[in-house]
């Protein structure tokens, strides 16, 4: 998570909401990163987790991201929660919660939705005072 938060801090740097991401392969090596950046390429798929399974995707030289673990700082909204579906990660971490958009188990639950394919096991709350001080700081300006 601490990987996940050093990414994080990047963002509002281009005035991006600060959420960072890492993806981690079986062994714990880092194969993806990625944070906001959707203020910064006016691209409204650009969150840290998409960014993140992209670059894991590449490194590992397929979509499937069989064995791999996504850390995030907030939880994955719906479209995160699709992306990380489709890649078949097998972890997802993340720190604080979002009760307004988040899919991994606060408003919706897209991550282990029993009719979907593939459902990955979810790690909540991890340094989730962290991760909540952090967005509560970027909002507060």
């Amino acid at each position: 998570m601490r990987l996940a938060l050093a990414e994080a801090v990047l963002a509002p740097g281009t005035g991006d909401v600060p959420v960072g991401a890492v993806v981690l392969d079986a062994r714990g090596e880092v194969v993806g990163r990625g944070h906001n950046e959707r203020e910064a390429t006016g691209d409204p798929t650009a969150h840290a987790e998409v960014l993140a399974v992209r670059e894991a995707a590449r490194a590992v030289g397929e979509w499937r991201l069989s064995g791999c673990t996504l850390v995030v700082t907030l939880e994955p909204c719906t479209m995160c929660a699709g992306a990380i579906v489709l890649s078949r990660v097998d972890r997802v971490v993340y720190g604080a919660r979002d009760t307004k958009s988040g899919a991994a188990g606060s408003l919706w639950d897209v991550v282990r939705d029993r009719r979907l394919n593939h459902r990955p096991e979810v790690v909540a709350g991890v340094l989730e005072d962290e991760c909540a001080g952090l967005l509560t700081r970027f909002f507060r300006g």
